[in-house]
C-alpha cells in the first residue's frame, strides 16, 4: 500500500485523479498476480461508483461468469489488438470515459494517438490450443485495470513517476533494465524490496543474448 501512494498520491481525492495523472504514474511488477493484487489495492481506492461487469465462459453446457471492474476515470489497458491505425493496439492504456452495456467509452492515454476518443467493444475470445478435450470461448471486453502492470507490457512506454514491486524479483534477461529505463528520471522512481532483500535485488543476464 506504501508503494501505490507514493506513486498515486491522494489516489482517493476524486479531483486529482485527472488524465495527466493518470499518464504520468504506473506501477510495475514482474509478475500478473502481483499485479492484478495491485490493481484490485487501487480500485477499491479509487473515487467514484464500482461497475462490475460479468463474461460468459462456454464450455458446451457450461456458463461460468467472470467480472470485469472499473470506475469512471480509472486507467485501463487494452489486451487486443482492435484497431491497430486508431492506436487500439495490445497495451494501449486509456481513461474509462463512460460505461454502457455493450461498450466502453475511453480517452487514450499513450502513443501517437493520446487525447483520442474511442469505444471499446466486448469481443469473444477463444484459444487457439486447449488442452481440454472440449472447445471454451469467453465474451468480455479485453480490457484490465491498468494502475499496475507487468514489466513487459510496459516495454516502450515513459512516464514520469514509476513505482517498481521487486518483492518477487524479475525472472528473465532484461526485465530489470526495462522496469528501471520507464521513468524519465531516476529521482522520481520508487522501488518496493522485499523483507529479507537488504536492500538488493536480482538482475538476470545471460551473457550469451550480449555476444
Amino acid at each position: 500500500m506504501d508503494l501505490l501512494f507514493k506513486v498515486y498520491p491522494n489516489l482517493n481525492v476524486e479531483e486529482v485523479a485527472t488524465e495527466t495523472y493518470l499518464q504520468e504514474r504506473s506501477i510495475l511488477s514482474a509478475r500478473n498476480d502481483d499485479v492484478a493484487t495491485l490493481n484490485e489495492l487501487a480500485i477499491n481506492q479509487f473515487p467514484g461508483e464500482l461497475h462490475e461487469y460479468l463474461a460468459a465462459d462456454k464450455a458446451i453446457e457450461d456458463d461460468q461468469p467472470i467480472k470485469n471492474r472499473g470506475n469512471i476515470g480509472c486507467p485501463i489497458m487494452l489486451l487486443r489488438n482492435l484497431q491497430p491505425r486508431d492506436g487500439l493496439c495490445n497495451g494501449t492504456r486509456l481513461m474509462v470515459i463512460q460505461f454502457a452495456t455493450r461498450v466502453i467509452e475511453a480517452k487514450i492515454l499513450n502513443g501517437s494517438h493520446v487525447g483520442n476518443y474511442v469505444f471499446i467493444p466486448r469481443i469473444t475470445l477463444q484459444p487457439s490450443v486447449s488442452e481440454t478435450p472440449f472447445q471454451m470461448a469467453r465474451r468480455q471486453f479485453p480490457v484490465r485495470l491498468a494502475f499496475a502492470m507487468t514489466i513487459n507490457k510496459s516495454q516502450g512506454q515513459s512516464v514520469k513517476y514509476v513505482g517498481i514491486d521487486l518483492r518477487n524479483h524479475v525472472f528473465s534477461h532484461g526485465q530489470l533494465y526495462v522496469a528501471l529505463s520507464r521513468c524519465t528520471s531516476s529521482n522520481r522512481i520508487s522501488v518496493l524490496l522485499g523483507n529479507e532483500d537488504d536492500d538488493k535485488t536480482t538482475n538476470v543476464v545471460y551473457p550469451e543474448v550480449l555476444l
